[in-house]
């Protein structure tokens, strides 16, 4: 399998879908693709078995709060683990993990003694699973296509766990319909199947030497030695805190309301709407992917991820108050391409600006703030929801979210971070 040298100069390379230029890295966003597919159809399939038996938004709610905390908790453990350790072991690990958690609900499916706290265990392990798959990931696509290619290798990752998202309402919701939810999640144990089966010999980046890489994390010193080196970078510590304000109000907890969201708009949380809604994120990230990918439009610049940052909790905000279903869709679609415009240009910006020593931990960092911070998302909109309904919590969640990233903004501005970039 081709791979780039990772020391190679970091001037973007401009050309369109520069990182599919690489068979490994190819074959690996098709494979990231169907693990997120199987990640997606899980949601959708034990969402619905949660709604249908508890309807509580406070439960859904925690359940958010249960499936991020581990990144939260564990993602610079496990950054960590990647600068040390060959990646490709770590994400099958990671897609047992997930296997694991697919056979537990069927079997609480199967066996109809699906309690609340079944639920928080098994959402516990699947955000484990994700811890590790996360920042390996991350770190084996750049040993496979280098710097010049990173922000079209992010983008393009970002891009093909999208399609997942997209395909797997449809894909779950089909299952629903057609054979169930038992043997629906049962079938979902061998989407992951390909990804896995795959990494036991490609592809080989460069960090795959048996004799450890990085240093070792043993202690919570070292944890917190390493955040005071990589926060001392500061388009790193501004991208990670940018987008750690995005999960940290909003993040993906208005997804578990889905049901309530299409009652509320007049379909009676229908399966196919709800369904529908739960893929509008995804078809706008997916345009999104396609579109600046082919164009090589938006590079990466500090600026530019504020602005897209402002643009997406405007239109997270317009789809809380919206009171028409066709209204709410469309706004959910132009968040989803916000969205992944966001995350995939902050992620690049800190991911080129870590010293290549620390990448894993830098990235797991960004983690912290990009996806277990979406754990604190779980009570400004789910336990919000259960106290003044799921469009005013959402709402005011976004404004607040405003606020703080033109806060975060005038501090860049102030200490040059847009020039530093």
């Amino acid at each position: 399998m081709t791979t780039a040298d990772p020391e190679q100069p970091s001037t973007p390379d401009t050309r369109s879908y520069a990182a599919l230029r690489y068979p490994a890295s190819r074959i690996y966003l098709l494979g990231a693709a169907l693990a997120m597919m199987a990640d997606s159809v899980e949601h959708v399939i034990s969402y619905w078995i949660i709604f249908e038996k508890f309807q509580s938004p406070s439960l859904a709610g925690f359940a958010v709060i249960a499936h991020w905390v581990p990144f939260l908790l564990c993602s610079i453990w496990a950054g960590a683990l990647a600068d040390r350790y060959d990646p490709r072991r770590i994400i099958q690990a990671g897609m047992i993990l997930f296997m694991l958690v697919s056979l537990g609900w069927g079997i609480l499916f199967a066996t109809d003694t699906l309690e609340k706290w079944h639920a928080v265990i098994l959402l516990i392990v699947h955000g484990l699973a994700g811890v590790l798959w996360a920042p390996a990931g991350q770190v084996l696509v750049h040993d496979v296509v280098g710097g010049r290619q990173l922000q079209s290798a992010i983008r393009l990752l970002a891009t093909s766990r999208t399609l997942g998202l997209l395909l797997g309402p449809a894909v779950g919701g089909g299952l629903l319909l057609l054979v169930g939810p038992t043997i629906g999640i049962f079938i979902n144990v061998l989407i992951y199947l390909p990804l896995t089966l795959w990494l036991i010999r490609n592809p080989k980046g460069t960090n795959t030497d048996p004799q450890p890489n990085g240093a070792s994390m043993t202690s919570f010193r070292d944890m917190f030695d390493t955040v005071r080196q990589i926060s001392g970078i500061p388009v790193v510590f501004a991208m990670s805190f940018l987008a750690g304000l995005a999960a940290f109000f909003v993040g993906n907890a208005h997804e578990p309301q889905m049901p309530q969201f299409a009652r509320d708009l007049g379909y009676g949380g229908e399966g196919l709407y709800y369904s529908l809604l739960l893929a509008a994120n995804a078809v706008g990230a997916l345009t999104a992917g396609i579109v600046l990918e082919a164009g090589n439009l938006l590079p990466a610049k500090t600026r530019t991820s504020f602005i897209l940052g402002f643009l997406w909790a405007l239109a997270i905000f317009g789809f809380a108050i919206s009171e028409n279903y066709v209204l709410a869709f469309c706004l959910l679609v132009c968040a989803g391409f916000l969205d992944l415009s966001f995350n995939s240009m902050t992620r690049t910006l800190a991911q080129l600006h870590s010293p290549a020593e620390i990448r894993g931990r830098a990235i797991g960092l960004f983690n912290v703030g990009s996806l277990g911070c979406r754990t604190f998302s779980g009570f400004t909109v789910g336990f919000g929801g259960g106290m003044m309904g799921i469009h005013w919590s959402l709402g005011l969640s976004a404004l607040v979210l405003f606020g703080c990233m033109v806060a975060l903004f005038l501090w860049a501005k102030r200490r040059k971070v847009m020039e530093t970039a």
